[in-house]
């Protein structure tokens, strides 16, 4: 009833019982005298259960949409072993509506293909020169095809009737040597007869021998362009009812045949005719179509609707290559088929057979002259009985079967006072029914109640529905208050201030006082309707947080809390951590909750910091503790509160590899305590703890003794060896020196000979 929290009803703001019926189809009228207070105005257009509880319970104005079925036989099972005319097959046949605006309302329709329906087929061929072999092949069609159909009916009447072209240019050849022989010249084929728009040769009869004697009597003839004009014949077939001889209580085949594409509206523009067809019978005396050369090619669309007006099944034979676009025809021609005809048409009789049986194995309905303001959706219940919504059409269907369709009907709007529309669903193809008549209920019945210059509006407006409606120059809910200046007067004291709306645009003003409106959110108050209890700032939807009071737009804070919204506690209690410290001494106690600043801080009370100076220590404590009962912790006897969060394992070998793990040394009687610890999603802290402490072994006086003299000898050699290194390569380079220096040998041995 309600979108986010809105009254919907209330809302939209109608001053009358018609106004409030097309709001939404939920809400009613009150039209009760004393309704509401005096104080504030109590909305008469309101959800029926708001209004009985405000107290107007057997004086409400709530119309609904409602069905009568006015006529509804039962379905046939036969046709042709009864009266035609009492064939059912469509149920109900006749129905009124009575709709309120938005208030959808439904019925349901029941379809059924009667056994042994009649069958009226006419077959249309083309008789173009390109179909001369398939003149030869239908000679004896009639026979034929009368043998196959009788197989799925005993009433059984076939008519026949030919087209060509538009016998004007650029259509078909037109020069006097074509008058009477448009084929002269052709090699292939040097005899046809001139060129014909459509004509009617036999009317619908059970005498198929004289369908084969029309056939025989036929000759093709020629056009000059490719498309030929079946669409021209196609249309008199269907609005020449006398003439063809279409009964009313039969099913009605029209099977065109053709091997080229179809000349379409418009296409007569290149011949001068500009004329649109205007969709008559133009058959003459002679059965041939007298306004072939006056009027353009019909379109898709008149062709469909005069089809469906005279409960017509087209069945398009046409060749393979052109077999894409008559299907893309079908979409646009309901109740339309396409098979596909052989080059030879030798296959004729099993494509009309195939397609009555297609037909005859669909239901689908069609809605006419639906009126713009009622909306129709239908759901279809086929033989699987499953629900379809928002389809009207079952297929697979064996003749005899029943499928039903849920009809959901909703009125849009209201149209002019006492107007009524009706419409018509029928099944695509069928001669039988629905009609639905619609009414509409737009006004109130208290309307017609009216009181002219009633004592209840002080003798100066007119009574209806609860309401007064003031003559002119008086104002007022009882139309106690006159115009002109006092009037103005009167509506200026309802003003805050000068230029500000009436009543703050919250209420009414009632002779210069305001009568605020009442709203389902809260109350609407003051001199000027100028406050209410429900516009102040919220948290988390809740208004002034559920700490406050809202008074005129402004929260008042109960004691404890403060802010705009009064979302922020002033009391610090639980910001104090285990060791009696604000926020652990890592934070800031803000609106009552801690709000870290140490790095690496979290938790409540900013108790958890595995990356904070101290914090070893502080699990160090509980350690010793919990474990030795030691400690600061276990001589305050405190422990079980401090170490409340922590879990202690010990091990034998402590893992220091993990990540997410902080490591933990102590000295412990000359040796050296270690532990882990992490924090858990839980909020508790994990301790992994050894057993007992590493201490390392007494060192050995002789081992250590050995070692130094050792060490020191190892040095003395090493040194030996640098010095002997360096004394070998310095006389090296010595000796070197001296034996590059022989001029002091040779001086010498020069003395020595002298002498």
């Amino acid at each position: 009833n309600t979108g986010n929290g809105l009254n919907i009803c209330t809302s939209g703001s109608a001053t009358s019982c018609g106004e409030c019926l097309l709001i939404h189809p939920k809400c009613a009228w009150c039209s009760k005298e004393e309704f509401g207070s005096t104080k504030f105005i109590t909305s008469r257009c309101d959800f029926v259960e708001n209004l009985i509880m405000n107290g107007c319970a057997g004086e409400l104005e709530t119309p609904k949409s409602s069905i009568n079925i006015v006529e509804n036989l039962p379905l046939s099972s036969k046709g042709s072993s009864l009266t035609l005319s009492d064939v059912t097959q469509i149920m109900p046949q006749k129905i009124s509506l009575n709709l309120r605006p938005g208030d959808k309302t439904s019925f349901r329709v029941q379809v059924r293909q009667v056994e042994d329906y009649p069958v009226d087929l006419y077959y249309l061929m083309d008789l173009s020169l390109s179909m001369k072999d398939d003149l030869d092949n239908i000679r004896n069609l009639g026979t034929k095809l009368a043998e196959e159909m009788r197989k799925l009916t005993s009433n059984f009447r076939l008519g026949f009737g030919s087209f060509v072209d538009k016998n004007i240019s650029p259509f078909s050849y037109t020069a006097p040597r074509y008058q009477n022989n448009p084929c002269i010249g052709y090699k292939l084929f040097p005899h046809c007869v001139p060129s014909f728009g459509f004509r009617h040769l036999l009317s619908l009869t059970d005498k198929v021998d004289r369908f084969n004697e029309e056939v025989q009597k036929q000759k093709v003839s020629r056009n000059r362009d490719a498309p030929e004009g079946g669409f021209d014949a196609i249309l008199q077939a269907a609005v020449c009812k006398e003439k063809i001889g279409w009964r009313k209580e039969a099913s009605h085949l029209l099977v065109f045949t053709t091997d080229d594409v179809p000349h379409i509206a418009l296409d007569g523009k290149l011949g001068g005719l500009v004329q649109p067809h205007d969709g008559q019978c133009h058959l003459n005396e002679a059965n041939e179509y007298s306004a072939s050369n006056q009027l353009d090619y019909p379109s898709l669309a008149l062709l469909g609707e005069k089809l469906a007006e005279n409960n017509i099944h087209l069945i398009f034979a046409v060749t393979k290559a052109h077999y894409i676009l008559y299907k893309n025809f079908t979409a646009l021609i309901p109740g339309t088929t396409v098979e596909i005809l052989h080059q030879d048409s030798n296959n004729i009789i099993q494509l009309i057979v195939k397609a009555y049986n297609s037909i005859r194995s669909k239901v689908e309905l069609t809605v006419w002259d639906n009126p713009e303001d009622v909306s129709l959706t239908f759901t279809a219940t086929c033989q699987d009985g499953l629900l379809y919504p928002g389809l009207r059409k079952c297929e697979d269907l064996q003749i005899g079967d029943t499928v039903s369709f849920e009809v959901s009907v909703e009125a849009r709007s209201c149209p002019a006072e006492n107007t009524s529309h009706s419409f018509t669903i029928k099944p695509a193809g069928f001669r039988d029914t629905l009609e639905v008549e619609v009414a509409y209920s737009c006004t109130c019945g208290c309307m017609k109640q009216m009181e002219w210059n009633s004592s209840k509006c002080s003798g100066n407006g007119t009574y209806t529905c609860g309401l007064c409606e003031c003559d002119s120059g008086y104002l007022g809910s009882k139309c106690e208050c006159e115009e002109g200046e006092s009037g103005n007067m009167y509506q200026n004291m309802c003003r805050e201030a000068e230029g500000k709306p009436v009543c703050s645009g919250r209420g009414e003003c009632s002779c210069n006082q305001c009568i605020c409106y009442k709203s389902e959110f809260g109350r609407i108050y003051g001199l000027f309707c100028e406050c209410n209890d429900f516009s102040c700032a919220r948290y988390k939807g809740v208004l002034c947080s559920g700490h406050g009071e809202c008074h005129c737009g402004e929260c008042k804070c109960h004691a404890g809390y403060i802010g705009d919204n009064c979302n922020c506690s002033t009391e610090t209690n639980r910001c104090i951590s285990n060791d009696s410290q604000m926020c652990s001494g890592r934070g800031n106690c803000v609106c009552g909750k801690c709000q870290c600043t140490e790095p690496g801080a979290f938790g409540e009370t900013c108790e958890k910091c595995p990356t904070c100076p101290g914090a070893c220590s502080t699990k160090r404590d509980c350690i010793e503790c919990m474990l030795h009962n030691s400690g600061g912790l276990a001589d305050n006897q405190t422990c079980p509160k401090h170490c409340k969060d922590e879990i202690i394992t010990r091990v034998d070998v402590l893992k220091t590899d993990d990540q997410h793990s902080v490591l933990c040394v102590y000295p412990v009687n000359d040796c050296v305590m270690k532990f882990t610890y992490s924090e858990l999603p839980s909020g508790k802290s994990n301790l992994t703890v050894l057993k007992k402490p590493e201490c390392g072994s007494a060192p050995n006086a002789l081992t250590i003794l050995l070692a130094v003299v050792g060490i020191i000898l190892l040095i003395g050699i090493v040194l030996l060896v640098v010095w002997k290194l360096l004394v070998t390569i310095h006389d090296r380079r010595e000796f070197a020196r001296f034996q590059s220096e022989p001029y002091f040998y040779k001086s010498a041995a020069t003395r020595t000979g002298v002498l």
